[in-house]
């Protein structure tokens, strides 16, 4: 199957189940089409591999450490490689409609090497694909790539990069200004597990902020970086809204009230999140939205959050990438037999999250909230009654408001 069609095909199960009039169909593809989009956290486009080169890595005894660095530096950076991946590339971009992703550029976790190496990998890109797809440095430059019919990128980084001393608060918290510098412009406090700032989302202790994470919000709002909480615990979250001085986001959740997990939101915490003049974004991962676990589902989380705090505070973050449709013939070309590794640290699932089941793997729950089927997003809140001006907003507008407020409070 050619990308085009997978493409295709994808958006006619987000057709078939959300069932709009052609009216309905028409003005939400007319209105997300005239609306600057901007999503407020995404995995982005994932390459295929060069199977070959990574099979001769292999047989030379390549780490498992070396492969993992070699495999993801391919998968962000290889639609520079040659015109049929620019052009998948582009067209996916095109057929998503989005005009800024909010892009997740960091690793999960602290690890300054690491974040480095992403931020670096998606530098690589945008410098290659410059004509395309550019880097926003500033709010203004978003606005300013969609006048000049191009995407781009904002780099975010899933972690707060640090030093590791341990000497003074003051040094560890050092290379915030470094990073703003090279362009990131939003971090999570936490992954999944408990750091030194605070609790993660799946910690069960729920211990909230710490001392030194209490700096850490002031430095972030100091250098001008957006404080995401998506992967927080709640009082992590919580304490991060009542001491942060600018709005903060959760990037990429769901809530709570409609189906218990811990990378959902309660209420009182999305609207403690719009109360510092922030968003609360929600993303299209069947196992974190519950019932269907397909584009309704995440329209039901839509409606919900929207009713909670209002359009203005209400964004649209997608957590699963656009995968090449090369990726698995290139993949086979890998001799198998390379030892099973341990789970990541930073991943804390639990044993019996819903992440690991294979109902929520189910093709076309997946298919209709495809990143590529991003214009049903809007024709669904079209269907659900929700104002043009507000869905404005929603799919672009709020994170766009937020960039505005927290650079335009940064101390140089």
């Amino acid at each position: 199957m050619s990308w085009q069609e997978r493409i295709e095909a994808a958006r006619q199960v987000g057709i078939d189940a959300l069932k709009p009039t052609v009216a309905e169909l028409e003005h939400g593809l007319e209105l997300h089409r005239e609306s600057l989009v901007c999503e407020s956290y995404s995995l982005g486009l994932l390459a295929p591999i060069d199977g070959a080169a990574v099979a001769r890595a292999v047989e030379a005894g390549i780490s498992d450490a070396e492969l993992q660095v070699l495999t993801e530096s391919m998968r962000m950076t290889r639609w520079a490689a040659d015109d049929g991946l620019h052009a998948e590339y582009l067209s996916a971009w095109e057929a998503s409609g989005v005009d800024c992703a909010f892009q997740n550029a960091g690793e999960e976790g602290s690890h300054p090497i690491r974040m480095l190496g992403r931020l670096a990998h998606y530098t690589y890109l945008t410098d290659h694909m410059r004509d395309d797809v550019s880097r926003a440095a500033f709010p203004e430059d978003i606005v300013a790539a969609r006048a000049a019919g191009r995407h781009c990128l904002v780099q975010t980084c899933n972690g707060v990069p640090l030093v590791g001393e341990q000497l003074t608060a003051e040094a560890e918290l050092r290379l915030l200004r470094l990073f703003f510098n090279l362009g990131c412009r939003m971090m999570h406090l936490t992954y999944n597990r408990r750091n030194v700032i605070g609790d993660g989302c799946a910690e069960p202790g729920n211990a909230g902020l710490s001392d030194f994470g209490y700096m850490a919000v002031a430095e972030l709002n100091r250098c001008g970086i957006i404080i995401d909480v998506a992967h927080s615990g709640w009082q992590t979250s919580l304490d991060s809204a009542r001491v942060s001085s600018v709005p903060i986001v959760s990037s990429h959740a769901t809530c709570d009230a409609l189906n218990h997990h811990h990378r959902a939101k309660p209420d009182a915490l999305m609207k403690a999140i719009a109360d510092t003049g922030g968003n609360v974004g929600i993303t299209n991962v069947p196992a974190f939205l519950g019932g269907s676990g397909a584009i309704d589902a995440m329209l039901d989380h839509l409606d919900h959050a929207i009713r909670i705090v209002g359009a203005e505070h209400v964004t649209i973050g997608t957590d699963r990438p656009y995968v090449s449709v090369r990726a698995a013939e290139e993949s086979a070309k890998v001799p198998s037999g390379q030892r099973s590794q341990r789970r990541r640290w930073e991943a804390l699932w639990w044993e019996n999250d819903p992440v690991h089941q294979p109902a929520w793997r189910h093709e076309r729950m997946l298919q209709s909230t495809t990143w590529t089927n991003w214009p049903l997003f809007t024709v669904g809140l079209v269907q659900r009654g929700h104002s043009d001006d507000d869905i404005r907003q929603i799919i672009g507008g709020n994170i766009l408001r937020v960039a505005r407020d927290v650079y335009a409070a940064r101390e140089d």
